[in-house]
């Protein structure tokens, strides 16, 4: 049976709050909060557990409702505009939020099916948008991880889902320490590749086409020495303009399509 909430006062309304803006709250539940219709589509393809499907109807039409009203989750609710506006960050007004259950992202949940699986590794990015561009970039290059060394955010903060248009959904996605996923390359024989300025090779003239791993660090500090010195080649993308470094989602995308490319972009 489907819940009506006309109320932004109603309990649990506000407690989608804390839900929506506290990584305590999402850590503490398992759960996080999704707003839109193409994140909360890619979530479904890619087997998120809903457990609360909310529905404005004021913004959508009736043939939407009915769509979304299909959709399997644990509970339905109907709301109103007065209550979408206090939940809805964007706005743009697609009506449809969720709650949703999280997944696991420890290295030991990756399934590296490929026979020479092409890894990207950012170490310690803080920046949403930034993540939310270098998981864009490998959903576009249907890479098989990314791994996140040492995280800073929240993988389920609002903007990096945003950010990401749901591409955090769509990417296999795990987090450790430098160190463990160190030992997690290693242990898989993927070699390590880690973009930086000092005593590295040019990228193009690199052979992408085994197993291998493109790291990249943070446009402030760059790669930690730990990676620098555990790393198998270091790799620079030559600039010849005035600066020496490039935003690190552009970085990465270059290097990301290079080894593709090198592949004849197969899987």
């Amino acid at each position: 049976m489907t819940k009506l909430i006309t109320s932004p006062q109603n309990s649990f309304i506000k407690s989608l709050i804390p839900l929506r803006d506290k990584s305590r709250s999402r850590r503490q539940s398992g759960t996080f909060f999704i707003e839109g219709q193409r994140e909360l589509s890619i979530a479904l393809k890619h087997d998120y557990t809903i457990n609360t499907l909310l529905l404005c109807t004021d913004l959508l039409s009736e043939i939407e409702l009915e769509n979304w009203s299909q959709v399997p989750a644990q509970e339905h609710i109907h709301i109103n505009q007065e209550v979408y506006a206090k939940l809805a960050l964007r706005d743009s007004t697609e009506g449809v939020l969720a709650v949703a259950s999280a997944k696991s992202h420890d290295l030991e949940a990756l399934r590296l099916t490929s026979q020479a699986p092409l890894v990207l590794v950012a170490e310690a990015p803080e920046k949403p948008g930034n993540i939310g561009a270098l998981l864009r970039t490998a959903d576009a290059a249907n890479l098989d991880a990314v791994i996140i060394a040492n995280p800073k955010t929240d993988l389920y903060n609002p903007n990096i889902i945003r950010s990401s248009v749901g591409c955090l959904f769509s990417n296999q996605v795990a987090t450790g320490t430098t160190a463990e996923v160190l030992s997690y390359l290693k242990e898989n024989k993927i070699k390590t590749y880690a973009a930086c300025l000092e005593g590295a090779e040019p990228y193009h003239l690199q052979d992408f086409s085994q197993a291998s791993a493109l790291v990249v660090g943070t446009e402030a500090d760059g790669l930690s020495e730990q990676w620098l010195d555990s790393s198998d080649v270091r790799i620079k993308i030559p600039m010849q303009g005035s600066i020496d470094s490039m935003n690190v989602s552009v970085a990465a995308g270059i290097l990301i399509f290079e080894a593709k490319r090198q592949r004849n972009f197969k899987n």
